[in-house]
């Protein structure tokens, strides 16, 4: 039996880290197979083997690092640090937690929270055009739209242009209640709460009114050219060859274009090429712009969700044949790679 003593933890850390009814723990002691004991600021761990202590500790002490960073320790924060403890990669994690991006409306930092959105970031403060490319929950359009109010409150930006092209998810426009503003509204939805979450609705509202953020469908976007602009082009997946081609040369001076999807969940017709998948083949290695994909381990929404798409993922692994559509082929492809 082997053991590890980690002095002088504050209450309110060792509070944090077993979690209500203690679960947060559990997970640690599972996933290590130790156990965990908090006495007077002091945590011991024991188990059968070293290496399983050890990294355990390691797992705490990151762990505490994130606590006084004024991060919540909650299942997906514990989740990952354990994975990136397993690979041996917990020296990867000081690149992240550290730089708060923007403060929500209610003053709560926004920062990456995974490597791969670090990096995601450090790709948008880099170069011009970048592609986010990944699952759903990993964070592409919030991080993107965080960047982009941080640049306008900076001043190195005076237009925030949000866009997504109008592509029925099995659903049809046409029978939607409303005008065409009403129609196209629920499309743009996720766009307006991450904007008024950042923002505050009312302000967001003003901004909107001044033509500072101005939030509109894809096809809106065609004999215009964008000066000191941020630009987000969202579900990008869903978006023709010639529309993309159509939004990256909309782009001018002193402008930055951040396009994001995922190109496991398009929506257009079989016959249709997607242009996401177009340009990802077309403008790889071209400098200025850089091409980002996150895995399931970036995702941060609930941890039953990185469970599903591991499932997906696994099934079209084995199933190379089932369901042989161009774009299912193009993403093998963009995959090996």
């Amino acid at each position: 039996m082997f053991e590890k003593s980690i002095p002088d933890l504050s209450i309110d850390f060792v509070l944090k880290l077993f979690g209500t009814l203690d679960g947060n723990i559990d997970n640690i002691e599972s996933a290590f197979s130790v156990s965990v004991v908090a006495r007077e600021g002091v945590i011991k761990i024991t188990g059968n083997d070293v290496n399983s202590v050890n990294m355990a500790a390691s797992c705490i002490r990151q762990l505490e690092r994130v606590s006084k960073m004024s991060e919540s320790i909650d299942e997906n924060t514990i989740n990952y640090v354990i994975t990136m403890v397993r690979e041996e990669k917990e020296t990867e994690l000081d690149t992240i937690y550290n730089d708060c991006i923007c403060l929500t409306n209610k003053g709560k930092p926004i920062k990456a929270k995974t490597v791969g959105q670090q990096k995601y970031v450090d790709a948008i403060n880099n170069n011009t055009i970048v592609f986010g490319v990944g699952p759903a929950g990993t964070g592409k359009t919030f991080l993107a739209v965080a960047m982009a109010v941080t640049a306008l409150k900076k001043k190195q930006i005076s237009k925030i242009v949000l866009t997504r092209p109008a592509v029925e998810a099995g659903e049809k426009l046409g029978f939607l209640p409303g005008d065409l503003q009403s129609k196209i509204d629920p499309y743009l939805r996720p766009l307006y709460d991450a904007l008024g979450e950042m923002l505050g609705n009312e302000s967001f509202k003003n901004c909107g009114e001044k033509g500072i953020i101005e939030v509109c469908p894809l096809a809106y976007m065609r004999g215009r050219t964008l000066d000191d602009a941020f630009i987000i082009l969202d579900e990008a997946q869903n978006t023709t060859p010639e529309q993309m081609k159509m939004f990256l040369t909309r782009l001018g001076n002193n402008s930055k274009a951040i396009i994001t999807g995922d190109i496991t969940q398009i929506d257009l017709p079989f016959i249709r090429k997607s242009g996401l998948v177009d340009a990802l083949e077309i403008l790889d290695n071209i400098k200025g712009i850089g091409i980002f994909r996150f895995t399931h381990k970036d995702v941060v929404r609930h941890p039953l969700v990185q469970k599903i798409i591991q499932a997906y993922e696994k099934r079209d692994a084995s199933n190379p044949q089932g369901n042989s559509s161009p774009r299912r082929e193009a993403f093998r492809r963009r995959t090996k790679e």
